[in-house]
């Protein structure tokens, strides 16, 4: 039988514009805790103590492609969303550049909890035409396409690298790239970083009040694609990878992506319509499972978690710490 799979996100509040230097926090990884102010999501809350088990997660897209498409290998983020932007026809290799803001601290430098930014399409064509500029004959380029920014580099890249969203809060020297070819693509980010620190599109976004871009995070890389792949599912929500992918309708999605923290307007949107549907099926034996993933955890429920009314619920971000 079938399963579905729900994404959302663990932030924390906003960070400060800077951090205090050896305070407790500098030198450990920003974990799910949450203030007491936070809004709580009791039937989430409840299904998450009721649920079969725990798995760590490793590739949360990997999971959720492979109830849209089973047994079929996941694709390359980026080159996924390049052939869904239209990209240009290229040979090599293409990485997502996601613009972000860094904290520097005393010995060490953080991605931002809100540091994962967006660019207006004015701000992405201005960035991708000076990069050509400056790295003309450099063997690599950059490209503007649905407000997203693609850097492509003239060969494959035997690297590996880390969505962005897995470093939210935290210092960045494990999430940078790993890999034979990972001094060249380490090199560019942190020449792109002294380009970008007094860059004209920098100077627009502090008189407007909005974070400064410190640098693209080059990930997702992957050979550029003829045609994306076929699937069997729909997905919902917001997400690089499975917006490419034909839509579904919403409650019946098989695949959800919320692109906030439970609790929230969006949240409770999502959990009156898909979620409620989905815990329907699951009662009525149409779904085998539901996939509950955020962080580096996933819970699965089955139609048994009703049975466990014994179970005591704790606030939804104590299960992701």
């Amino acid at each position: 039988m079938a399963a579905r799979y729900l994404r959302f996100q663990l932030r924390g509040s906003p960070e400060p514009d800077s951090a205090e230097p050896g305070g407790a926090d500098s030198a450990e990884p920003h974990r799910a805790e949450q203030d007491s102010a936070e809004p709580r999501a009791v039937l989430l809350e409840r299904l998450l103590a009721r649920a079969d088990f725990m798995a760590e997660v490793h590739d949360w897209r990997e999971e959720a492609f492979n109830v849209i498409a089973p047994k079929v290998p996941i694709p390359a983020v980026a080159a996924v969303a390049h052939r869904s932007a239209a990209g240009p026809r290229r040979d090599g290799w293409v990485f997502l550049a996601t613009p972000v803001h860094y904290l520097a601290e005393l010995s060490n430098v953080r991605l931002a909890g809100e540091g994962i930014l967006s660019l207006d399409a004015a701000e992405a064509a201005a960035l991708a035409l000076d990069f050509n500029r400056v790295w003309n004959d450099a063997g690599v380029d950059l490209w503007a396409g649905s407000n997203r920014l693609f850097c492509g580099f003239d060969a494959p890249l035997e690297v590996t690298t880390q969505d962005p969203e897995l470093a939210r809060g935290r210092h960045l020297e494990s999430f940078l790239p790993t890999g034979p070819d990972a001094p060249r693509l380490r090199r560019l980010m942190s020449e792109v970083e002294m380009w970008l620190f007094d860059h004209p599109v920098n100077r627009g976004r502090r008189q407007q009040a909005q974070l400064p871009i410190s640098g693209l995070w080059l990930w997702g890389g992957g050979a550029p694609l003829a045609s994306l792949p076929q699937v069997q599912g729909g997905a919902a929500g917001e997400d690089v990878l499975f917006d490419a992918f034909p839509p579904h309708g919403g409650r019946g999605a098989d695949v959800m992506v919320v692109d906030a923290m439970p609790g929230t307007a969006a949240w409770v949107v999502m959990e009156a319509g898909w979620l409620a549907a989905a815990l329907a099926d699951l009662a009525r034996g149409r779904l085998e499972r539901l996939n509950l993933s955020a962080g580096e955890r996933r819970f699965a429920i089955s139609a048994r978690w009703r049975r466990r009314f014994w179970r005591r619920a704790k606030p939804w971000w104590e299960y992701f710490e």
